[in-house]
């Protein structure tokens, strides 16, 4: 029988708790930042390279079209082609009018990409404005700036892009099409940066150089606003495919580009009466817009990865 004069003292090892690989400081090597760490981040990732090579790709189409196809869109069309297979010269077969379906998608890059182009310089110009002065100087400014986007915001910007258009349908032009979409996207861009910069502006080295007396558009412009535009990038990349998809989706309406303008969504708008008899004339401008679409969306995809720290410790 044991006694309980001596009670024995059970004590558990000492483990020493290993330090996480994630909280270690590295003291050496060269000090980087939220780009540099970006970069190192994208250049590892397959995704990036195949969307950046698609899309330089697409731009060179887009600017340099006679490299890729020397028939002329529109001038060499004969009804004896009408919906003919591929032939020689013509791999992609001939449209209703005895078009060549290849040369149209070539030269129609240009104008579906200077559209994603306008409505993105225009949703970006407005966006970061608008939300870096509601986000930096808030009260009143804050108030007034919000409840405009608000309203924007409320307008779904296809809807009133068809009605713009429809108005203002005897000057549809490129300029047209992308002020009318890029004037009802860009609240969207101005809700993100707008929180950023009420997230940045509470920072240390802000408030140091508050403290220092610069000015408050000195430090917007130089602190602020360099820390607070990286989602909007992301959100900008996002916004260039979405108005392709949009222009496309008014030229297929009718209240789009002209008809004599040559871009994807005319193609596709033209091929809807001959999906039965001829449906490549539909399908292949439709797989070129999937494809530029798609590289845009992948490339804001690693980008929001590679710019979100929590992200990239996660993988």
């Amino acid at each position: 029988m044991p006694s309980n004069t001596d009670p024995k003292h059970y004590v558990a090892p000492v483990e020493e708790t290993p330090l996480v690989a994630i909280d270690q400081v590295k003291a050496e090597g060269k000090p980087t930042n939220l780009w540099t760490d970006a970069w190192r981040d994208l250049r590892k990732r397959p995704m990036f390279w195949i969307s950046s090579i698609l899309i330089v790709l697409i731009v060179v189409v887009a600017l340099f079209p006679g490299w890729f196809t020397s028939t002329p869109p529109d001038n060499n069309c004969h009804l004896a082609d009408s919906n003919g297979g591929p032939a020689a010269g013509h791999p992609l077969g001939f449209t209703k009018q005895g078009c060549d379906v290849y040369s149209r998608i070539i030269h129609g890059t240009s104008t579906s990409l200077a559209v994603g182009m306008i409505v993105t310089f225009i949703v970006a110009f407005l966006g970061v404005i608008s939300g870096a002065i509601a986000g930096y100087f808030g009260g009143w400014v804050d108030a007034v700036i919000s409840r405009i986007a608000d309203i924007f915001f409320s307008i779904p910007y296809i809807l009133a892009a068809v009605v713009v258009m429809s108005v203002l349908s005897r000057y549809a032009s490129v300029w047209t099409i992308s002020l009318a979409i890029g004037l009802f996207a860009w609240p969207t861009t101005m809700r993100v940066l707008r929180a950023e910069v009420l997230r940045v502006k509470n920072a240390d080295y802000v408030m140091a150089s508050t403290a220092l007396g610069v000015s408050k558009f000195r430090i917007l412009l130089r602190h602020v606003l360099p820390n607070s535009i990286a989602p909007v990038i992301v959100v900008t990349t996002l916004a260039l495919a979405s108005a392709i998809v949009a222009e496309a989706t008014l030229s297929y309406l009718g209240v789009g580009l002209p008809t004599d303008v040559m871009s994807w969504g005319n193609d596709i708008s033209r091929a809807q009466n001959d999906l039965r008899n001829n449906p490549m004339t539909l399908i292949w401008p439709s797989i070129a817009l999937s494809v530029t679409v798609l590289s845009f969306i992948m490339l804001g995809e690693v980008a929001r990865d590679a710019l979100d720290p929590k992200s990239r410790a996660q993988r």
